[in-house]
This record gives structure tokens, C-alpha cells and sequence, in this order.
């Protein structure tokens, strides 16, 4: 990863962080290589280490949103597709505000929905000593 990757994702997660100040539930988790943003402990958007943004978004909506220019279906490396929710943008397509506020848009549309379902991993309650 060069120089410039690092500055333009230092400055992406300011951005974003600007973008979600008005959620009172977002907090930030390092995973998929990067910083992802959580709103209701779901992930949003995650500033990856090589400068893009991944975005979950609505599977339904996939289509459409891969026609948006910067955007492609994300991999978890090469050749390793991940599923129609995930969406990669790359830098070049995040030179705005309004580029960021909407992928952050789209990404909370889902987000609601997604933070009325059930965790797919369900945990046990501890047992009283």
C-alpha cells in the first residue's frame, strides 16, 4: 500500500466520522483490513487499507448500485467474491462529500432493516456459579 492510500484513507475515515456524528450508536471496529463504521452493532461501512470503501447494502438493490461509477462487487481477496450485499467504491469515485454521503446513505437505508434481525450466531446465556 503506498503513501497516498494511507493519506486518502486517514482522510475517508474523517469524512465518515463527520458523516455519522448525528447516530448515537455508531462506534468503529478494526476488521476486513481496514476501519469499519457500526450503527446499531451492524456494520455500515468499513475505510479499507488500500483507500476504497466497503458498503453493505441491500442485496435487492445490487444491481442497480454496481452501475454507480467507482462501484464493483467487493472480493475478500483475490478471486474470492463476497456476497451481493457487499460493495467495493474506490477512492476515485469518493471525491465529494455527496459521493460519501451517499454509498453512507445507501448503506443505512439496509442498515434498519438489517438491525431488526436476529445475530446469526446466537449466544447462550451464561450459567450462575
Amino acid at each position: 500500500m503506498g503513501l497516498l492510500a494511507v493519506v486518502c484513507s486517514g482522510e475517508l475515515v474523517v469524512r465518515i466520522r463527520d458523516a455519522l456524528a448525528a447516530h448515537p450508536s455508531v462506534r468503529e471496529v478494526k476488521m476486513f483490513g481496514g476501519l469499519a463504521f457500526m450503527v446499531n452493532e451492524k456494520m455500515v461501512v468499513c475505510v479499507r487499507s488500500e483507500g476504497d470503501l466497503l458498503v453493505r447494502s441491500d442485496p435487492e438493490r445490487a444491481d442497480d448500485l454496481l452501475t454507480v461509477e467507482g462501484a464493483r462487487s467487493a472480493e475478500m481477496g483475490a478471486g474470492r467474491p463476497m456476497s451481493k450485499s457487499w460493495i467495493s467504491v474506490g477512492q476515485d469515485a469518493l471525491v465529494t462529500d455527496e459521493d460519501v454521503d451517499f454509498w453512507i446513505g445507501v448503506s443505512l437505508e439496509y442498515n434498519k432493516r438489517a438491525a431488526d434481525t436476529t445475530p446469526r450466531r446466537s449466544r447462550k446465556p451464561k450459567r450462575p456459579r
